[in-house]
């Protein structure tokens, strides 16, 4: 498990303590147990949003070839494979006479 940035702590801490004070000002409790259940969940929210704040993407770091292989050089033009396929089919002898 990846450990939290600096942005997942200051989301869920400052989601932490601001709900916390909003659920006790709306529901104006003031028993222990009360307080208690608003404090669990004022952390359960704060830990979802922690959770939820996208984490930095890592770029894959590729490795530029040394030099070019026979696939990745462009295409043979026609008049080239033509001529070598012309040549190919003489003989020495053919070719002094």
């Amino acid at each position: 498990m990846p450990r939290p940035t600096a942005a997942q702590f200051a989301y869920g801490s400052c989601t932490v303590i601001f709900s916390t004070l909003a659920m006790l000002l709306l529901s104006r409790t003031s028993s222990g147990p009360g307080v208690a259940l608003i404090a669990v969940a004022a952390l359960a929210l704060g830990l979802l949003v922690a959770m939820t704040v996208p984490l930095p993407r890592t770029r894959a770091v590729t490795a530029a070839p040394a030099h070019r292989g026979a696939a990745d050089r462009g295409p043979v033009p026609v008049r080239a494979a033509a001529r070598v396929s012309a040549g190919a089919g003489e003989t020495t002898r053919g070719r002094a006479a």
